[in-house]
C-alpha cells in the first residue's frame, strides 16, 4: 500500500511500554480473541498488498452484514429502501433507510455515520465458518453495511427509523468533505422528515470508528449552528482526536502503543488514513471534537471501545470531557477484544452485551 510507513509519525513504538494505569489492563486478551487472532490477520494482511485505497475499496463493496447468533433477521424483521439528496456542491449522495414493517409514525431518526470495512469469510477454529467484517477506519473505505448489523437492531425498533449516509471519501475527497456531506444529509433529512416518517426534533446521530467521529462531530456542528432536534449521540470505538494534538497532559494516551500491533487496526495503518483523509492537520473539532472549545450543552452519549484496540483511550478521554461539561455519558469498554469487535467476531461473548446496550440507549432516548 503506497500510503504506508514503516515508522511512526507520533508514537514510538519501540520504547519499553508499561501498561498506563487507568484503562492499560483493559488490553489483556480474551480466550475467544486469542483463537481467532492469527486468523483475522491472516485475512487483513493481503488487503494491505492493494496498490492504494481505490483498489482496495473496490474489493470491499457492500455486502449485507451477517447478523450475530440469535440476533435479528434483516430480511424479515426490516425493510430497506435507497434515497438521494444533493450535497451542497451539487453532488448526489445516497442514503439507506432501515425501518420496521410496522414502524410507527412521527418515529426517531437515527442519522447513521459509517465506519470502513468489508466482508469476509474465514474457517475459524472453533466454528465451521463465520463471517468476518473487515472493520478498518472509514473516511476511506466503506459504505452502508459496515455497520449494517447495527442499523438493523436499531430498525427492528418500531419507534425508530435508520438513515445511513454514504459520504463521499478520501483521498478523493479529503477533510472537510465527508463532514460537509452528513452535515448537508442531516439537513436534509430535517426538511424532508416527512418522506422519511420520522419527527425531525428527535433525531439520534450514530456511527462506528471514522462514523464515530462524525456523529460527535455533527452533534457539536448542530449545536453551534442552531440546528434542533438533536435527542442523543452513539459513538462506538470513535476517534475522537487526531494523535498529532491529543492533550496527553490531561488524559491517559497510551492505547496506540500498547495495542499498535493490532491485526484489526494497527497503528500505522490508522496514520496511514489519516494522512488520506487530511495530509496537513490542523487542531480542528471538525476533525479532533476532543478538542472543541465546549462541549457543553451536547445530548446524553453512549459510547463503547474495545480494549485491545487503539482508539480506546480516545473513547475513554472523550467520555471524561463530556463528563466534565456536564453532560450525561454511559460509557462501556470490553476488555482484551479488537475493534468493532461485534462486527468482526460475531459469536464473542460480549457481543450480545454490546447490543443490548445498543438497543437499550436506543429505546430509552427514542421512546422518551
Amino acid at each position: 500500500m503506497e500510503y504506508l510507513r514503516d515508522k511512526s509519525e507520533y508514537f514510538d513504538l519501540d520504547a519499553d511500554f508499561k501498561p498506563l494505569p487507568k484503562y492499560g489492563h483493559l488490553s489483556e486478551k480474551t480466550p475467544e480473541y486469542i483463537a481467532v487472532e492469527s486468523a483475522i490477520d491472516a485475512a487483513y494482511s493481503p488487503l494491505w498488498a492493494s496498490p492504494d485505497f481505490a483498489a482496495f475499496r473496490q474489493a470491499a463493496g457492500d455486502p449485507d452484514a451477517a447478523l450475530p447468533p440469535g440476533g435479528p433477521d434483516r430480511y424479515r424483521d426490516i425493510t430497506t429502501e435507497l434515497l438521494q439528496f444533493p450535497a451542497r456542491d451539487g453532488h448526489l449522495n445516497e442514503l439507506k433507510v432501515y425501518k420496521s414493517h410496522n414502524v410507527a409514525p412521527d418515529a426517531t431518526l437515527v442519522y447513521r455515520m459509517h465506519g470502513g470495512g468489508m466482508e469476509h469469510r474465514t474457517q475459524l477454529p472453533f466454528l465451521s465458518y463465520t463471517l468476518l467484517t473487515f472493520c478498518i477506519l472509514g473516511f476511506v473505505i466503506g459504505r452502508h453495511e459496515v455497520d449494517g448489523a447495527e442499523n438493523v437492531y436499531a430498525a427492528t425498533n418500531p419507534n425508530i427509523v435508520v438513515v445511513s449516509v454514504d459520504y463521499r471519501l478520501a483521498p478523493e475527497f479529503p477533510f472537510p468533505r465527508p463532514v460537509e456531506d452528513c452535515y448537508d444529509g442531516l439537513l436534509w433529512c430535517k426538511e424532508n422528515a416527512e418522506i422519511l416518517g420520522v419527527n425531525p426534533e428527535k433525531i439520534i446521530v450514530a456511527g462506528s470508528s471514522a462514523g464515530g467521529n462524525l456523529a460527535s462531530v455533527m452533534a457539536i456542528m448542530a449545536r453551534k449552528n442552531g440546528i434542533s432536534g438533536i435527542i442523543a449521540q452513539v459513538l462506538h470505538f470513535p476517534t475522537v482526536c487526531h494523535p498529532k494534538f491529543f492533550p496527553r497532559d490531561k488524559y491517559e494516551y497510551g492505547s496506540y502503543i500498547q495495542n499498535s500491533e493490532n491485526p484489526v487496526l494497527s497503528t500505522l495503518r490508522m496514520e496511514a488514513f489519516l494522512r488520506a483523509y487530511n495530509p496537513n492537520p490542523k487542531p480542528d473539532y471538525r476533525q479532533s471534537p476532543l478538542l472543541a472549545e465546549s462541549l457543553t450543552n451536547l445530548p446524553p452519549a453512549l459510547i463503547q471501545c474495545a480494549g485491545y484496540d487503539i482508539l480506546r483511550d480516545d473513547a475513554f478521554a472523550y467520555a471524561e470531557a463530556l463528563k466534565a461539561a456536564g453532560v450525561d455519558v454511559e460509557i462501556y469498554g470490553y476488555q482484551g477484544v479488537p475493534h468493532c469487535f461485534p462486527a468482526v467476531i460475531l459469536t464473542h461473548p460480549s457481543t450480545p452485551i454490546f447490543y443490548k446496550r445498543f438497543n437499550g440507549f436506543l429505546t430509552k432516548h427514542a421512546t422518551a
